[in-house]
């Protein structure tokens, strides 16, 4: 009996899964190191812990930003429901509450198959709800007209899941994000599962429901790199890693590589690493004598300062840098060339990220230009590249934001880019990006300075430190303006400063030193 004790426990440690274990009566309420006292989360964690419906990992944590799994939801909804596990033909830790949960008619066959293969996958949001519901208020309905007008993006939902959602919305168990989005098909973090289990559970006990947004305003993220991360992905408004885990980027841009391509060197790329970057931004100007006018030169460059990012576990976007000529569509046919090259070349790669505009300006217009073009570029990025995330500028130098949310681009994975100087660009660009989330536009800062809008002016630490906030509020990745030595305020580096060797914090000019400070 203690071998196999001994056996089963070292099975459940090796593959760092939750032990869902009902705790003994009068056991004190687990207390995990990262779930922090007074996040929005804490109470829920802690009260599902005390009545011994969770328990955390062997290390002492929750891990509440974690992506909940098929296995680990219904273990919990089935505790719940008062089911305290069996026997069962499989060796998964859970088999005995995934096969409770489809006796009982909680999910279908297809939904999570008996055979375990989706046992440790990532658990939709709507077929959570749908579990949810069915284990613990069966009898709950929803009109559809007054709930359905409740979500956001009801239209993503799909028809097998109305019954469920809509009646979770009815009784307070469901209220969507901060922008009434549910996000069906994205994940749900084990936070975010513990909130809406604790309210269904309130419904069942005849305890009156408050519906707040079960996601928080704030969205904790996680950074790392490739390696950590893998590919990217795009679900609702955030960026999410490969896990369906929200991941947030933060790194450098280099000047134009024509003018400082010296910064963006393996040593350099290498030394933002080092500093905690996990992004770098490779500008590679189209007009201003730069590809347009040498594109083998400008190509290998380019090339070369992607695969030395991608040699530090870093993500690392492709920017085609149009400014002089402002409207994409002037240059479509050399665009679709490089990036149909690029995709394939990198097809295989979760570290490449497209750019396809940087800044559209000079009269290009969202519908007649910008929009035409990048759908354009997606279709042939998709034809090499079924994953990559592409970012897409807007119009007035990408911060007609609220243009794109209005009329988005087809396509999956797709982001649209907001560039600001925090010299220029104050509350009022803040607020229009804050309403194309709300519209369910993701956003991507693939360029942003301490600066003035030319470069020069500043430094800006208060105005600057306004902008992290808020974007580290939203969950939004950015890249600084720039990395290079250049005689202007939003240059990284002090002048004379070596692209060849590894740099300390004095190697810093006074925007490098409050960027880098922020990595």
């Amino acid at each position: 009996m203690t071998n196999r004790i001994t056996k089963m426990l070292a099975a459940i440690i090796s593959l760092t899964l939750v032990i869902l274990a009902v705790m003994p009566a009068g056991a004190a309420p687990a207390r995990f190191t990262d779930v922090k006292p007074g996040s929005w989360y804490a109470a829920n964690v802690e009260e599902l812990a005390g009545k011994g419906l969770i328990s955390g990992f062997g290390d002492g944590t929750f891990r509440p930003t974690n992506t909940i799994t098929a296995a680990e939801f219904v273990s919990i909804v089935a505790r719940c429901a008062g089911f305290t596990g069996g026997s069962a033909a499989s060796g998964h830790w859970a088999a005995p509450f995934m096969a409770e949960g489809l006796s009982k008619n909680w999910y279908d066959w297809d939904e999570i198959p008996p055979t375990g293969e989706k046992f440790n996958k990532p658990i939709e949001r709507q077929l959570a709800v749908k579990i949810l519901m069915r284990a613990l208020l069966p009898d709950k309905r929803g009109d559809y007209n007054t709930e359905s007008a409740k979500i956001a993006d009801f239209k993503e939902l799909d028809g097998r899941y109305y019954e469920s959602v809509l009646a979770a919305y009815s009784c307070g168990v469901l209220a969507g994000d901060g922008s009434g989005r549910f996000n069906p098909k994205s994940g749900m973090t084990r936070a975010e599962a513990c909130a809406i289990v604790i309210r269904a559970l309130a419904q069942t006990e005849g305890q009156p429901v408050i519906p707040t947004p079960e996601v928080p305003d704030k969205v904790e993220t996680i950074s790392g790199g490739v390696s950590e991360n893998g590919w990217l992905q795009v679900k609702g408004t955030q960026l999410c890693n490969e896990e369906g885990k929200p991941v947030a980027l933060h790194g450098m841009s280099s000047h134009g590589l024509h003018w400082f391509g010296q910064y963006a060197n393996e040593q350099s790329i290498k030394n933002t690493a080092k500093f905690g970057a996990n992004l770098f931004r490779v500008a590679m100007y189209t007009g201003e004598n730069g590809y347009l006018s040498q594109p083998e030169k400008i190509k290998e460059q380019a090339v070369a300062a992607i695969d030395a990012a991608i040699k530090q576990d870093m993500y690392v976007i492709i920017d085609w840098h149009i400014l002089s000529d402002g409207n994409p569509m002037d240059h479509i046919k050399e665009s679709k060339a490089f990036f149909t090259e690029i995709a394939k070349r990198y097809k295989d790669e979760p570290a490449v990220i497209y750019e396809i505009c940087n800044e559209p300006n000079g009269g290009a217009d969202w519908k007649r230009d910008i929009k035409p073009y990048a759908q354009e570029l997606v279709k042939t990025i998709r034809g090499q590249s079924e994953k990559g995330v592409i970012l897409i500028g807007s119009s007035t130098w990408s911060q007609d934001v609220h243009l794109a949310a209005a009329d988005p681009v087809d396509g999956e994975n797709l982001m649209y880019t907001l560039h600001f100087y925090a010299g220029t660009h104050g509350q009022w660009l803040r607020d229009r990006a804050d309403a194309a989330l709300k519209a369910g536009l993701p956003l991507f800062v693939s360029e942003w300075g301490t600066s003035s809008a030319d470069g020069s002016g500043g430094v800006f630490p208060e105005e600057s430190k306004k902008w992290l906030d808020f974007l580290d509020k939203k969950s939004i990745s950015w890249a600084n303006w720039s990395l290079c030595d250049k005689s202007e305020t939003s240059a990284a580096l002090k002048p004379g400063t070596s692209p060849n060797k590894s740099w300390t914090r004095n190697d810093l000019s006074e925007s490098g030193k409050f960027v880098f400070d922020n990595f």
